[in-house]
């Protein structure tokens, strides 16, 4: 896997509006082509929300709790991420032509961006949302240690980029809100982080159900286990530490960080979280969505 350019840094790209990575941004036009499959199932979240943790659990599913299975290859090789792409690195349409039914698909984008078939196809969707402090403090990590971003600057100054929805993926306030409202006319099954952390047996039973399938609680308490924070961290399958340097500098930052609510207090300043309380709210007027902002 080399890389064959330096990628490093590149300023966003918008993409009817929204602010992209410049490769994934060159990734929406043929991604517009994707032809869905009926028993594709789509894992949906903003970015740093939990989605690596959900994809792992889902293979587990789909593999019975096969860890062999589930250590086969790097999670991103075992759930293709749709609008990735990256010099010397396979994108995301190329490792999903490896991937036999049913498949296991993972995306950041807005609806507005999605590939059409998706919808029309009505695959099923898993939705996870996690409450927006900690996603702005776990995504300025991110910022730094994985190189396709920009600079992100200071914590300050990145905090401001965020609420604006001037980060990579657009605003946080319309993603969680225009998936939620996808609920109700598509089969979204719409998950909570922090419900997950609380209680993953349950939330995965959820899960379970929504797939239609049948796992024995033996298997769930199984399943728990091996995607805990603890488990993955250490799982070189499972978190990203099997990408280069160059991509991805995990002295910098680990990509599984601390994978806890309420990490937002180490980070917000009074000041900043008495602005981004203010600014939450008006752009959550209405809005039923409840989030927990600790646990």
């Amino acid at each position: 896997m080399e890389l064959v350019q330096d990628i490093s840094q590149l300023p966003l790209t918008n993409v009817k509006g929204v602010p992209l990575i410049k490769y994934f941004a060159e990734m929406v036009g043929p991604l517009q082509n994707f032809q869905a499959w009926p028993d594709d199932l789509l894992i949906s979240t903003y970015p740093k929300s939990g989605t690596t943790w959900l994809s792992e659990i889902l293979e587990m599913i789909y593999h019975s709790g096969d860890l062999e299975k589930c250590h086969r290859a790097p999670i991103y090789t075992r759930v293709p991420f749709l609008e990735f792409k990256c010099p010397g690195v396979p994108s995301g349409l190329e490792t999903l032509k490896e991937r036999p039914a049913p498949r296991l698909l993972k995306t950041h984008l807005p609806l507005a961006l999605l590939p059409q078939s998706l919808l029309d196809q009505k695959v099923k969707v898993i939705y996870v949302a996690r409450n927006a402090k900690d996603v702005a403090v776990s995504y300025y990590n991110f910022y730094k240690m994985a190189k396709v971003h920009p600079d992100p600057g200071t914590w300050d100054s990145f905090l401001e980029k965020f609420m604006d929805g001037q980060v990579s993926y657009g605003s946080w306030y319309q993603h969680v809100q225009e998936w939620w409202e996808l609920s109700r006319t598509h089969p979204v099954l719409y998950l909570f982080y922090e419900d997950l952390k609380e209680n993953p047996k349950k939330e995965i039973g959820k899960i379970v159900d929504f797939l239609g399938r049948s796992v024995s609680e033996e298997s769930v308490d199984h399943i728990v286990q091996h995607t805990s924070f603890k488990e993955m961290k250490k799982n070189p399958m499972a978190n990203y530490s099997t990408l280069p340097t160059e991509l991805m500098d995990h002295s910098i930052s680990p990509f599984m960080r601390k994978g806890i609510v309420g990490d937002w207090k180490s980070a917000f300043t009074v000041a900043q979280n008495e602005r981004f309380d203010a600014h939450y709210a008006e752009k959550m007027a209405g809005c039923k969505l409840d989030f927990r902002w600790q646990l």
